[in-house]
Formats: C-alpha cells, sequence, structure tokens
C-alpha cells in the first residue's frame, strides 16, 4: 500500500526543529529567570494590557528596577551583612 501522507521537505523539518530548539531555549530562560526570583517581562506586558488597556506598560529597564526595588530594599544592591 503507498504512503499518501505528504513528505516533508527538509528545508520544512530543518524550519521545524528550529522552532522547537527556539521555543524550547526561550521555556528554559524563563524557568531559570523565575527560579533565582527574576520576573517574566512578557508575561507582566501582556497582563498589562489586557488588564489595564488604557495604561502604557513600563518598558524593559522600568520593569526590572522596580522588581529590584522590591525585592533588595531602595538600596538597589545587595548586602549579606
Amino acid at each position: 500500500m503507498p504512503d499518501l501522507a505528504p513528505q516533508a521537505s527538509g528545508a520544512e523539518l530543518l524550519c521545524a526543529c528550529r522552532d522547537t530548539l527556539m521555543r524550547w531555549g526561550k521555556d528554559a530562560r524563563r524557568t531559570a529567570s523565575l527560579m533565582i526570583g527574576q520576573p517574566d517581562y512578557e508575561a507582566y506586558v501582556a497582563h498589562a494590557l489586557a488588564t489595564h488597556p488604557d495604561q502604557t506598560p513600563l518598558d524593559r529597564t522600568a520593569f526590572f528596577r522596580l522588581h529590584e526595588q522590591r525585592r533588595f530594599g531602595e538600596g538597589g544592591g545587595f548586602r549579606c551583612c
């Protein structure tokens, strides 16, 4: 019985593999960032646009500075002693 399923070309397979690896890399980066306490900026922007459409979301730098202040206090630096 002949195989009637369309065959993927080499280029299509390469693109599918590349897209999968890119998605895995982004997921691994997000997981590592959350493990060390860095918030997810893309999730923040999606939330801000969905729930507060009348306000402009913070830019990436302001977002991370705000979370550093919340985490480490006003000084912004880490003090162990």
